[in-house]
Formats: structure tokens, sequence, C-alpha cells
């Protein structure tokens, strides 16, 4: 079957302020995401494409431009269920005052328990998010051939939970998985199993690099993280 190339979107402007921007409109990318997108091009140079199918929110569709750019023709699709994940009431609001609400030890912990006031859960999103790429592997191989490769460009935390999939993989256990802006994460579908050929692939060592300021304790970043410096 087709292979898939994910995208994060490049960093935001809610990633650099510190803020849980799930489905809020307007959020842009940044000046190093702008630099992230215009390099994506050169990144994929050597890989044939059959399409992009894009998230709809703004941050994703900018991430995608240049590459629709430098490839008159590569088809454009927007895919409802690759949006962010409804956050609901925790949107917009600072991350740091978050890590003080008792649902964030169930988003770190326990995952698949987590239910975002006046939005989703988080099985539910890795259930439309598992659905859709399983229907566009189909749709990718049926006009593409076997071999086709297409990029899907999508959120950190849709990201994670289709590499939990890909691996077998409990959803308590995605928030061990880590996708920088604008990195990409290679699966390979066949008719036995997915074959996770690239996690996260940013192209350099940046983020390797310590932090000024630690993680807390080891928590996951809530929608992805900013990236490196």
């Amino acid at each position: 079957m087709a292979t898939l190339l994910l995208v994060r979107h490049g960093r935001s402007t809610a990633n650099t302020s510190g803020v849980l921007a799930g489905r809020t409109p307007g959020v842009a990318l940044d000046e190093r995401g702008a630099a992230q997108a215009a390099a994506l091009p050169g990144r994929l140079a050597g890989v044939p494409l059959a399409a992009v199918v894009s998230s709809p929110l703004q941050r994703c569709r900018e991430t995608v431009r240049p590459l629709l750019d430098a490839r008159p023709g590569l088809p454009l699709h927007t895919e409802e269920r690759i949006n962010e994940c409804d956050y609901g009431d925790w949107s917009g609001r600072k991350l740091a005052e978050l890590m003080d609400e008792p649902l964030m030890q169930v988003v770190q912990s326990h995952p698949s328990a987590a239910v975002f006031p006046g939005g989703e859960s988080l099985r539910a999103m890795q259930a439309r998010a598992v659905d859709a790429v399983r229907d566009w592997n189909e749709r990718i191989e049926a006009e593409h051939g076997e071999d086709a490769v297409y990029v899907m460009c999508s959120h950190g935390d849709i990201i994670k939970s289709l590499v939990a999939d890909a691996l077998g993989l409990h959803l308590d256990l995605f928030q061990r998985v880590h996708v920088d802006p604008c990195s990409l994460t290679v699966i390979r579908y066949t008719r036995l199993r997915p074959f996770l050929v690239r996690l996260g692939d940013t192209g350099d060592l940046a983020a390797l690099a310590p932090r000024e300021t630690p993680a807390d304790g080891g928590a996951a970043e809530v929608g992805g993280g900013a990236g490196a410096p």
C-alpha cells in the first residue's frame, strides 16, 4: 500500500507564546516556521509525491504552500479528520496554567481516559485520524499504485497517535512519542503491517541541545511543543 509522509506544521505563533492553540483561528507560522516551510521542498526534492493532504487549519496550509508552489499540478486535499485535537475550553490557554489542572495528570499518564472539557477525547481524536489515513491509503493506491508516496500535514498529537497506531502501542503510551515542528515522520503501510521508517526527522540535531528551561519532570508537551529554540 501507500507510503505516508507525515509533516507536522512549522513552528507557530502559539508555539512560541506557550499557548495551546487547538482550533483557534488565525494561528499562523512565525518567522522560523515560515523558514521551515520554505525548506520543505528541498528536503523532499528526490521524493515523487502523488498528493498533499492537509488539516484545514492555517498553520498547516501555510506549511505546505511552498511545496505546492514548487510542484505545480501537485493536488492539495483538505481533510477535516486530521484537524487538531478539539481541546475545548483549554484552547487558547497558557500551557503553564494548564499544568495545574487535575486533568493534565490524566492527559500525561492515562490519555485514553482524557476528555477535554467542551471538546473531544484523545481516543476520538486518534480514531478519526486513523480512519482518515486508512481511507487515504486506499484512495492513493487506487489512483497512483501501491508504491505511491503522499504527504499529510497535521498536528503534533495527531501524528503521535498515528505513530502509536502504526507501532501497535496503546494510546496510553503515545506521550512517549515526540515530533518537532516541520519534522517528517514516514510510515509505510503494507497488507500485513505498517513500518515506521522515520520518526520526527528534522534534518538537524538542534533539538537535542540542552534547553534553558527543562521539561517539567518529563511531562509531554501537549499539542507538540515549539521545537528547538
